[in-house]
């Protein structure tokens, strides 16, 4: 008697059976996360199928479930650490099919681990590394995160890595896969031979508008004495909270209406005239009279909440200038034409 032989199915066809056979409640919840365009595909070819045998059900089961544990084991530690435990659990040959399967298939960006990482562990991990590795990682992380390590880096190099990340351009896959072996994270590889962005004054600038007032300060003087022309470029970019007198009156009052009348208090102890009189222009003559007084019986207050009342009204700024609400003109920018 012989044995039906095994049928061979498209890629489509095993999403396909793979939703008949976890049946219409998971089905349904699935395709409710896809595109419409997937859905039909979907649609059509579960339309098409035949008579699935059960051995067939469960070898696309046993496909995917195989399929979820490498994804696991990639976002955990790496492509390298999933195949050595893959192949372990499923035999050499079949590890390297898996992992093959989906590092085509997804779009992994570098350091794809690190990402997943406590700031403070991340710290911890990269501030012994060389300033350019420091810098290669920190292109690669969300602004935030980047910005919440760069100010717990070491005084001495915080400069010298945002000078590192300006002037980044485009790393090669093969550079990206050494400093990962290096590190011995194993983070992740490139899905594709494309020379991959990273860095860049935009970078930068990003980091540093999301880093307190005085890591910023720090780090913009630190550069304007090595690389003045570096620093003018990045300071063009940048909206700190002096540069509120670059506004018009329209938008100043626009920004009035976000604020907190303490915060503003606060974030004014600590500039140069121009500046507050550029607020109070802008206000009414009893609200101008409020805030001085606010001021006033304020007293003393600690740098470090002058710089964080400051920092809250510049990204109230930059968020109404992302919304389209003012236009913030930069230093060094053509003036606007009423």
């Amino acid at each position: 008697m012989s044995t039906a032989a095994k049928t061979e199915y498209s890629g489509k066809q095993k999403a396909a059976i793979f939703l008949l056979t976890v049946g219409p409640d998971v089905a349904s919840d699935i395709m409710k996360r896809l595109s419409e365009a997937e859905v039909d595909t979907l649609t059509y070819e579960i339309a098409r199928l035949d008579k699935i045998r059960p051995e067939d059900k469960e070898r696309v089961l046993q496909e995917f479930q195989e399929l979820m544990m490498a994804q696991e084991f990639i976002s955990r530690g790496g492509i390298d650490q999933a195949r050595a435990i893959l192949e372990k659990a499923l035999g050499t040959q079949k590890a390297i099919d898996i992992v093959n399967r989906l590092t085509s298939s997804l779009q992994v960006r570098p350091f794809d681990f690190v990402r997943r990482q406590d700031p403070a562990q991340l710290l911890n991990f990269i501030q012994n590394e060389h300033p350019q590795t420091i810098a290669l990682i920190l292109s690669y992380l969300d602004a935030p995160k980047s910005a919440l390590i760069m100010s717990s880096l070491p005084h001495q190099i915080q400069a010298d890595v945002a000078r590192r990340i300006a002037k980044m351009d485009r790393t090669s896959p093969e550079v990206l896969r050494e400093v990962e072996r290096v590190l011995e994270r194993k983070l992740s590889t490139l899905s594709n031979e494309d020379y991959t962005m990273a860095g860049g004054i935009d970078v930068v600038v990003e980091v540093l508008n999301n880093v307190d007032r005085s890591t910023e300060k720090s780090i913009i003087e630190a550069l304007e004495e090595e690389d003045p022309e570096l620093a003018e470029e990045i300071k063009k970019k940048m909206f700190v909270f002096e540069d509120i007198v670059l506004l018009d009156d329209k938008a100043i009052q626009k920004v009035l209406r976000e604020l907190d009348n303490q915060d503003l208090a606060k974030a004014l102890k600590a500039v140069d005239t121009e500046v507050q009189e550029k607020i109070f222009r802008n206000m009414s003559k009893r609200a101008a009279a409020l805030l001085r007084e606010d001021m006033e019986f304020m007293g003393p207050i600690r740098l470090k909440d002058v710089e964080e009342a400051q920092q809250k009204i510049v990204n109230i700024i930059r968020k109404l200038e992302e919304d389209g609400e003012i236009v913030v003109a930069r230093a060094g920018e053509d003036e606007l034409v009423q």
